[in-house]
């Protein structure tokens, strides 16, 4: 799926192999696998002493899967006739710099192949049963554009990436370290699903217009342009009501309100959503929507650092 967009109709120059390689593995949107990772590490450091390897092992996991999932969007989008050299967006790697579609699939293959070596040292050194989740989670990345049912062609897709890429990243990361899933860590990953989940419905806002021609049926064209802002703004507050909900719990401490300095981001977002379709306000939407996901989720885990030290 696209996760970026540039401006429709410039004049295109063919770039480099190295940077086009860069741009398919969509690096604004990696924080996604990084922030749930250090997350769950740094409220396991209430209990355990962390394990460096297992966190670094964990987190390229993450991040190879990711690419993976977007290396399969790129592939199969392509084989599907989404994609086109006019389509707004990074993806078109393969319409409009030359990629083979063989290519692209080996490399996303590649990539899990690397996730899997590094899920075998977590599970060695953890336990077995994390293999399990793991080709799910797996499976799900190929499932979101691949197979008979593709889950992007459904209104799932904000789901199904939040619950896998926002909960259970913490939760494994956090379990992998403690050897068990605690109440807090399961509470503490809601606003990271809610927030991972947002991305994704940010995206499909964008490609209303594009994804209704390739016949999907996302939550974003369910609902239409405005209902799909709304709800989005509506996530967003909710990501950070979350917060004061869990200290007044007794949760997590004062410290984690430091989450409040990351308003701004989406405030940019729903400001260039609602500032109309221009390819310029899709740029502000976009980022800022990926740029909440990361400042809400390293000051999160900033505030429980600092909470854990006092």
């Amino acid at each position: 799926m696209n996760q970026n967009p540039q401006t429709q109709g410039a004049p295109h120059q063919k770039q480099s192999k190295g940077k086009v390689l860069w741009q398919l593995t969509r690096p604004h949107t990696l924080t996604a696998s990084f922030v749930p990772v250090l997350i769950g590490t740094v409220l396991s450091m209430y209990t355990v002493e962390v394990n460096v390897w297992l966190f670094l092992a964990m987190l390229f996991a993450c991040l190879f899967i990711q690419i993976a999932t977007n290396l399969f969007n790129e592939y199969y989008d392509f084989k599907r006739g989404l994609d086109t050299a006019e389509s707004v967006g990074i993806g078109g790697a393969i319409v409009r710099e030359g990629m083979k579609p063989k290519t692209v699939l080996n490399l996303a293959l590649a990539c899990y192949a690397i996730a899997i070596l590094l899920g075998v040292y977590i599970c060695s050194s953890s336990s077995w049963w994390l293999a399990l989740m793991g080709l799910v989670g797996m499976a799900i990345g190929y499932l979101y554009t691949g197979g008979p049912l593709p889950i992007a062609y459904t209104p799932f897709g904000e789901l199904f990436s939040g619950i896998c890429m926002g909960s259970l990243f913490v939760l494994i990361s956090f379990f992998i370290q403690t050897g068990e899933v605690s109440t807090d860590s399961i509470l503490i990953s809601v606003p990271i699903a809610i927030l991972v989940g947002a991305i994704n419905l940010s995206n499909n806002i964008r490609d209303i217009e594009e994804d209704t021609r390739g016949g999907r049926k996302t939550l974003a064209i369910l609902m239409g342009s405005k209902g799909a802002i709304t709800l989005l703004g509506i996530l967003f507050a909710i990501s950070y009501a979350w917060v004061v909900a869990l200290i007044i719990a007794g949760h997590v401490s004062v410290w984690t309100l430091v989450v409040f300095l990351s308003v701004p981001k989406p405030v940019q977002a729903m400001q260039g959503f609602l500032g109309g379709k221009r390819p310029a306000n899709m740029i502000v939407a976009m980022k800022s929507t990926a740029q909440t996901n990361t400042f809400y989720g390293f000051l999160l885990s900033v505030g429980l650092f600092i909470s854990y030290l006092i």
